[in-house]
């Protein structure tokens, strides 16, 4: 669920995906449950036309408008306040254009994003990745929730699941084939060994084990693993914490950013930000101020100094 609605805000619940991903079918049966029905109107919101239409009935019976937009340069500010005064709904659903960059979409003031949704086809998500990543992790990077459906015959769901949770660690992720949803994912075969007593992290390996390891907290409590980072300290931690990672590529260049857990060393109060540190440490889950929760903390048991690593890290 979202935040909780104010009064004197327009709540958007904004469903993205890109075309023929199963949004007007998506939405069409959230409009159906009884949870969706309200005493106001509806103001609907479509960004582009695929092969489904909205029904008269339903749209009658939900006490919906449907109004279509044909470019993003529509979509200004002015003209949603337009829209808003023209209909006077109670909430605002908006079907996304998975061609425009969500990260261009602006909103009056008093709008907010109560909701967001987006909805993949699994059967094209490569093609997606390898051609449309940075338009992909503008949709995905804000939403809570994530279908992925049509996902009948495809193998590495696990595969699926780190290169979303790379571009949005907060997200729920549902798969879906024919049956619905696929409540038991099989594990990908990891590419380090979880039964040796050191788990060794290969450099290609490092984006595969921190997605992981934030995901699947059951499987790495108390395992001790060993990996090479780079340091970075913060006057904020406390003397002997620092954070052993490396910058990531998200999902473009534009999205570079630093990747690693926080982790408690007798050696950290001598160690300098951007020196490369060989680490072997036991993860344990805690409290932790910048994880918003509970998330993994490192316990070293050796820290010393390595060959820095050029590569970043990719999902």
């Amino acid at each position: 669920m979202g935040p909780a609605i104010e009064d004197d805000v327009m709540p958007l619940f904004l469903i993205n995906g890109f075309l023929e991903a199963g949004k007007t079918q998506f939405l069409q049966f959230t409009m159906e449950q009884e949870y969706f029905q309200t005493e106001g109107k509806t103001l609907l919101i479509v960004c582009e036309e695929g092969d489904r239409e909205y029904g008269e009935e339903l749209l009658k019976e939900t006490r919906t408008s449907v109004v279509y937009v044909d470019s993003l340069e529509e979509l200004t500010p002015a003209r949603l306040e337009e829209l808003e005064l023209l209909y006077q709904p109670e909430r605002v659903l908006m079907e996304w254009n998975g061609m425009w960059n969500q990260d261009e979409l602006k909103l009056p003031r008093d709008w907010t994003v109560y909701q967001q949704v987006t909805i993949i086809d699994g059967s094209t998500f490569d093609l997606y990745v390898k051609n449309m990543k940075p338009l992909l992790g503008a949709m995905v990077r804000n939403s809570e929730l994530i279908i992925c459906n049509r996902c009948d015959g495809i193998e590495d769901l696990e595969g699926y699941r780190r290169t979303l949770l790379a571009m949005n660690n907060n997200a729920e992720i549902v798969f879906e084939d024919e049956e619905g949803e696929i409540s038991q994912i099989s594990e990908a075969d990891l590419p380090y060994d979880m039964t040796a007593s050191v788990i060794e992290i290969a450099p290609e390996a490092y984006g595969i084990w921190y997605i992981d390891c934030m995901d699947k907290p059951d499987r790495y409590r108390g395992k001790v693993v060993e990996f090479t980072g780079m340091v970075l300290k913060s006057p904020e931690f406390p003397k002997n914490y620092f954070v052993p990672g490396r910058m990531a590529m998200t999902c473009c260049e534009a999205d570079m950013t630093f990747l690693g857990y926080v982790c408690k060393a007798r050696e950290a109060r001598n160690l300098e930000t951007r020196q490369w540190v060989r680490v072997r440490a036991r993860i344990e889950y805690e409290e932790w101020q910048d994880y918003g929760g509970v998330g993994p903390v490192l316990y070293a048991e050796s820290v010393k100094p390595d060959k820095g690593i050029v590569e970043v890290v990719q999902f």
